[in-house]
């Protein structure tokens, strides 16, 4: 990206032999790595291949058990944030660090306020804020509160606080996770000024195009080991994904025409609010049949998880209805809407979806435990239960896993894949799959997608709510996009374009009546 033809620069950091074990993980194993100035250089491999954890042993989150660590040619031992961020080096999380009800120019001095006697100077904050903005052309407004501003805006504070700290290394990671691909493109422009300014960026990302796009050179790591380092003009999408998992992975979502039948779930003008009592689902409406992928495409924020609470009886609507096989069910609870055919992967598997410190049998049976053939009478039959959990491992492909191992010992992809197993073997009319592979590697999509499919093959409706538009696009047969709480255009799909979607998620696009 750099456009750079000479001789490749110096490293600015240099990484050699860095071993991590946790108890059962050796998470890295003799990992080399470096990073040269003024490149963008890409970070990738499956949940679990120990990308994130060598990443966190340069910003000082954790401590190597071995190896060595050089800056600017200089051996360095890191083992704070503090350390790092004295070295220059920098670090933005996955999910924002920010504090909403304050203000963009007070989350990006905090820590390091400018002060006017014992109180906090907020004209040189939002001065400094409008420097830095300036200088790395990274626009936003000092005097709005973070609650106020979108997901992208919030992604560029995160990125103002670090650069604020004087870094010359920029670690991001999974940075286009809940991104427009407007904001997509808007980040990369972002990158390349940065890198034009003299920064070098480590980029951790599952989004192999994204690779392709933004990077100068890709470094991959399967099973905590280095698989080796290309650049990225001398790669594709196929090479990077088969040195990710050791085989070949297909991109394409490959499914037959839908064949819809009669409508399982009728959503009219449904009402809800947000925990702080505001509206947050305004008036959504829209129709599932039989045979077909209804997806919502969305910015995260806007409605989506209120949205899914309402659906699933974990929200009161406070106004619309609800219509299951043409019968009201608006209000029921969720073990009521179990039993009526609706099942639910969950958009936070580890909040909503699994108990991490309980077995993967006894997350395979959570929500029909009571149930024939698992229980009889208050009894639950353990024998029936290693035997379920058995065969939703083989059948989903849970790799690593026995019924009696801890779920939270498993990678983002295999705790996802107990889940899913979970839900759609009680073979439910109607599947609510919220987020489904969020946070998970390309092999593991490639599974989860091919299920999701294949259950819409056998007669089932199929909810799908992703802030991946790419997912939504592939998988769908009709598209809903959903902002500020509406449903604002629905499209076939096949009809409509990624950049047109992009438009109607940050409601630039023209709404339908």
């Amino acid at each position: 990206m750099s456009g750079d033809a000479n001789a490749p620069s110096a490293p600015i950091v240099r990484m050699r032999g860095i071993t991590k074990q946790f108890p059962g993980v050796l998470a890295n194993d003799a990992v080399d790595f470096d990073l040269r100035e003024r490149e963008v250089h890409a970070l990738v491999g499956e949940n679990g291949a120990g990308k994130s954890t060598l990443m966190k042993i340069l910003f000082g989150l954790y401590t190597s058990d071995s190896g060595t660590i050089e800056v600017d040619s200089r051996e360095v031992q890191i083992a704070t944030p503090q350390n790092a961020l004295d070295l220059g080096i920098g670090m933005v999380h996955q999910h924002f660090m920010l504090i909403p009800s304050l203000t963009v120019a007070e989350n990006i001095v905090l820590g390091a306020e400018p002060r006017r006697g014992p109180f906090l100077d907020l004209s040189r904050s939002i001065q400094r804020t409008r420097e830095l903005s300036d200088r790395y052309g990274l626009r936003v407004r000092p005097e709005a509160t973070v609650q106020s501003i979108s997901v992208g805006q919030r992604q560029r504070v995160e990125i103002l606080k670090t650069l604020s700290r004087g870094v010359k290394v920029l670690i991001l990671d999974e940075p286009t996770a809940v991104l427009t691909p407007q904001e997509t493109d808007d980040l990369f422009r972002v990158l390349r000024g940065l890198v034009s300014q003299g920064m070098s960026v480590v980029l951790i990302t599952h989004k192999l195009r994204e690779v392709l796009a933004a990077s100068d050179r890709v470094t991959v790591m399967r099973a905590g080991r280095h698989i080796g380092t290309v650049d990225t003009a001398a790669t594709d999408t196929e090479e990077l994904a088969r040195m990710m998992v050791g085989r070949e992975v297909l991109f394409r979502v490959e499914k037959k025409p839908a064949q819809p039948r009669e409508t399982l779930l009728e959503v009219r003008d449904l009402q809800a609010l947000d925990n702080r009592g505001l509206p947050a689902v305004r008036g959504v409406s829209f129709s599932l049949r039989r045979g077909e992928i209804y997806g919502i495409a969305g910015v995260e924020g806007n409605g989506q998880s209120e949205l899914i609470e309402a659906l699933t009886g974990l929200r009161r609507p406070t106004g619309g209805r609800l219509l299951l096989g043409g019968k009201p069910v608006e209000g029921s609870s969720p073990r009521r809407l179990r039993e009526l055919g609706v099942a639910h992967v969950p958009e936070d598997r580890l909040i909503y979806g699994t108990s991490s410190t309980s077995s993967v049998a006894d997350n395979a049976i959570m929500g029909f435990h009571y149930r024939k053939p698992l229980a009889e009478k208050i009894w639950l039959l353990k024998g029936r239960v290693i035997s379920w959990a058995r065969k939703l491992i083989q059948g989903f492909d849970v790799r690593g896993a026995r019924p009696d191992t801890l779920i939270g010992s498993l990678s983002g992809g295999n705790m996802q894949k107990v889940v899913l197993a979970r839900e759609m073997s009680r073979q439910p009319n109607v599947l609510i799959a919220a987020q489904p592979t969020r946070g998970v590697d390309v092999g593991a999509i490639e599974f989860i997608h091919s299920k999701l499919i294949e259950y819409r093959d056998a007669g089932a409706a199929v909810l799908l709510i992703s802030a991946e538009l790419s997912e939504v696009m592939s998988l769908s047969d009709r598209i809903g996009v959903i902002f500020n709480g509406r449903i604002v255009a629905e499209f076939d799909a096949g009809t409509v374009t990624e950049h047109q979607l992009g438009l109607y998620m940050l409601g630039a696009g023209k709404v339908s009546a």
